[in-house]
């Protein structure tokens, strides 16, 4: 009896330590997370992070290990992008008159709100117009809130632009009037009054060693090339560029997904990220869905125009934070990753975000190690390159000619 509860522990105390081994066996790597003192913290994902880690993160888990004990810790994966809200606001046009200093619409709000942005659109496809902005409560008394606005739209074999766009600061009228300064009728399509708000996010700088510029006369096109060395979480560019007068350029912003060599050297492919226009009507500052990126290209389109002066890039990307919940602070955690072909975990605290606290301890997060409980994926080899396999056959095929050869010499 002694004997077989000895064995039976020996084998729960083996199943538990491959338990142990097999949770995190899958995992390159790993960095160890210091200050676990209560049941929530956060923790910064480092940006030599992504350079090992699958481009979705799928693959990052919290594992707490205590003798022969582990324990995975669930956690929220959160990123200090902006967040953009939009509260449209129902209106009525109730004049559209015009007299020698423009056309003037008139628009009145269902109810008085502050608002901070009119979107146009208009019939024509070429104009270029100055616009004035008013707001009153009584339709009586007007206030200025824009002046000399300008609003522009060209489209033609080269260019398909538009700025109709008015942006100010809050303002809180029952009525809206727009003056615009025109030569003919401006034909209005729609229009939308709005209030936008940007709940401002954590974008952090990215450095990076400096750019090259090509001007590339024969296809009318400037070159931006940036080399950012580690891949990075990118979702901002800011373009610093010059001209000695008004322009708007067709660009586009891609990343290299690959290289290859060739007698010219590396090259490299790239992927689409943004396209959009270059105007010294609007701030040269870009926002798009956060990529993970080693290497840019812009590219501007100048046509017959000459090249913008670049004096300036600004690259940012956002913050990724993990809140997890510790049910243990006597078990030493780290930080996994590094696991081919990982399916994200689903955790129960997406359901709960509402009671997960505002405000939490950042945890210091280790430098990154190999993981020493890593054991690399087997290849199966092909059955025929298995010596084993291949000596078993030979010896079966031997057997059988030689039962044959017997029966033969027997009849």
């Amino acid at each position: 009896m002694m004997l077989k509860q000895k064995i039976k522990l020996t084998a729960i105390f083996i199943l538990g330590a491959l338990g142990l081994k097999a949770q995190t066996n899958q995992f390159q790597y790993q960095r160890d997370l210091k200050g676990v003192t209560t049941n929530w913290h956060s923790l910064q994902i480092p940006n030599q992070v992504f350079k090992k880690a699958n481009a979705g993160l799928e693959d990052l888990r919290i594992y707490g290990i205590k003798g022969k004990d582990t324990i995975e810790v669930p956690y929220i994966l959160e990123q200090s992008a902006n967040q953009v809200t939009e509260r449209e606001t129902s209106f009525n046009i109730i004049n559209q008159t015009h007299n020698q200093n423009g056309y003037y619409y008139t628009f009145q709000a269902s109810v008085a709100a502050t608002l901070n942005q009119i979107r146009l659109s208009f019939k024509q496809a070429n104009f270029d117009w100055k616009v004035a902005l008013e707001g009153s409560n009584n339709n009586t008394e007007w206030f200025t809130v824009l002046k000399d606005y300008r609003i522009l739209s060209i489209k033609n074999n080269n260019t398909d632009y538009q700025f109709t766009q008015l942006n100010f600061a809050d303002a809180k009228y029952t009525y809206f009037r727009i003056c615009i300064k025109a030569n003919e009728q401006p034909e209005l399509n729609a229009a939308k009054i709005l209030k936008a708000d940007t709940l401002k996010g954590i974008d952090a700088a990215i450095p990076f060693s400096g750019y090259q510029l090509q001007n590339d006369a024969k296809n009318k096109q400037t070159l931006v090339d940036i080399n950012l060395g580690d891949i990075v979480p990118l979702s901002y560019l800011k373009l610093n560029v010059q001209s000695d007068f008004d322009f708007y350029r067709a660009f586009k912003i891609e990343f290299a997904t690959d290289s290859f060599k060739t007698d010219k050297g590396i090259q490299y492919n790239y992927a689409p990220l943004y396209e959009g226009t270059l105007s010294s009507l609007e701030f040269p500052e870009f926002r798009f869905k956060s990529t993970l990126v080693s290497r840019l290209r812009i590219t501007i389109e100048n046509n017959d125009n000459k090249p913008l002066r670049l004096n300036s890039i600004a690259l940012k990307g956002p913050v990724y934070e993990l809140m997890a919940r510790f049910e243990k602070t006597d078990y030493n955690y780290a930080l996994y990753y590094g696991k081919k072909e990982a399916v994200a975990p689903s955790y129960e605290l997406k359901n709960f975000e509402n009671k997960i606290p505002m405000e939490m301890t950042a945890l210091t997060v280790g430098e990154e190690k190999i993981n020493p409980a890593f054991a690399a994926p087997k290849i199966e080899k092909p059955l025929f390159e298995n010596k084993l396999w291949l000596w078993c056959l030979m010896g079966i095929i031997i057997s059988l000619l030689g039962f044959f050869a017997y029966k033969m010499l027997n009849s």
